[in-house]
């Protein structure tokens, strides 16, 4: 079972108010001293206000960057940012506000491309130490931020990748998913085509048969109505396996009917011998050969023999169906067939051929390896 992953928006919604929540960690603390311990009612307008102003702004940078927004104006965010930051501790408010000045290097590298960030990271990680010293900030407060910038700005670069990592997961997940869908529609639609087309074309020509005998062979039209019945059955039976999924045929079975439907047809096909030992895994591929190939002489072609082997060593199995109506097959009559069917042999891994072999002849051709491919089993 795939793990659930949230909207990019309520990720990002996420990590940015985590974030805000991180910042007042540094800030409010010297935001409640100035209104509780100095009991500075305008330090502590005139820092809540300047607060509030750095944690919209750094929450819409951070949003923008999220969603892929980046724009070279937020550059001049960030130095907004950074300076409203830097000022505070010169305002003669409670040395707390010290801690403000990691506040930036969270964005550093969320605003700038890597090839600006990393320079820039490494010019506040030495200036913000010393820009601490000089306004006598506590030791403890000034190593702090020896390690806190580039921490920070480390942070902000991998918060930035986890989530379009994430984000392209899930993309990909949905692109995956729609795959799937499409080859499920294709596969829906070639065993679709291969039982009706087959099933249809066989019933068609069982009813031709008993018409051309309605008047003088009672019993054979008899037969052949019994025969239809049979077929119509067995259509409904294999499109109702096609639906669930679970079609299997054997090969045998299935050249032992397409020799049928051809002889009533009036043509001279007779079944070849197959071996009981076959792979399982060659059974239902080369029956939709077989059931495709039949199609198409009873469809295409005016074929008055054909001709039906099968070769089986251990390099694999093939299956060759030659038929005498290349020369009367309809141009650009070649319907969706044997397209399908070369799909679905590429798939298990063999080869597929068909087409005129120039002497009046028209061969298609079937090979699967001994083995089935990975996927396939």
């Amino acid at each position: 079972m795939q793990p659930w992953i949230p909207r990019p928006t309520v990720i990002a919604a996420t990590i940015v108010g985590m974030t805000v929540l991180t910042l007042s960690g540094f800030m409010v603390p010297a935001l409640w001293n100035e209104a509780v311990g100095a009991r500075d009612a305008a330090g502590f307008t005139f820092g809540f206000l300047g607060v509030a102003a750095v944690f919209a702004g750094y929450a819409r940078l951070l949003w923008l960057n999220l969603m892929r927004r980046t724009r070279p104006a937020h550059r001049l965010g960030l130095a907004a940012i950074a300076a409203a930051c830097w000022t505070a501790p010169l305002l003669g408010v409670d040395q707390g506000w010290g801690n403000a000045l990691l506040v930036p290097s969270g964005l550093i590298a969320v605003v700038l491309p890597v090839r600006e960030a990393v320079p820039v990271a490494a010019a506040a990680t030495v200036l913000t130490p010393v820009y601490g010293v000089l306004l006598g900030l506590p030791a403890l407060t000034v190593l702090y931020e020896v390690t806190g910038v580039p921490l920070g700005a480390f942070s902000g670069y991998v918060t930035v990748w986890l989530f379009h990592v994430v984000q392209e997961l899930r993309e990909a997940r949905a692109e995956l998913a729609r795959s799937a869908v499409g080859e499920e529609r294709q596969r829906f639609a070639r065993d679709l085509h291969d039982v009706l087309g087959h099933s249809l074309q066989a019933v068609a020509l069982r009813a031709e048969v008993a018409e051309r005998f309605l008047d003088r062979d009672g019993g054979r039209v008899r037969k052949e109505l019994a025969e239809i019945q049979r077929m119509a059955r067995d259509s409904v039976r294999d499109v109702r396996e096609v639906v669930r999924g679970y079609r299997a045929t054997s090969l045998a079975a299935e050249l032992d009917g397409m020799s049928a439907v051809l002889r009533a047809a009036g043509i001279r096909c007779e079944p070849p011998a197959v071996s009981p030992a076959l792979p399982a895994h060659v059974h239902e591929p080369l029956g939709w050969v077989a059931r495709e190939a039949a199609t198409n002489v009873l469809r295409h072609s005016t074929a008055t023999w054909c001709e039906i082997s099968v070769r089986a060593d251990g390099g694999g199995v093939r299956v060759e169906i030659v038929n005498d109506g290349a020369a009367r097959r309809s141009a650009g009559d070649a319907g969706s067939g044997l397209p399908g069917l070369a799909e679905r042999i590429a798939a298990a891994g063999g080869e597929f051929r068909a087409g005129p072999d120039g002497d009046g002849t028209f061969r298609v051709t079937a090979a699967l390896p001994a083995a089935p491919v990975e996927g396939d089993r």
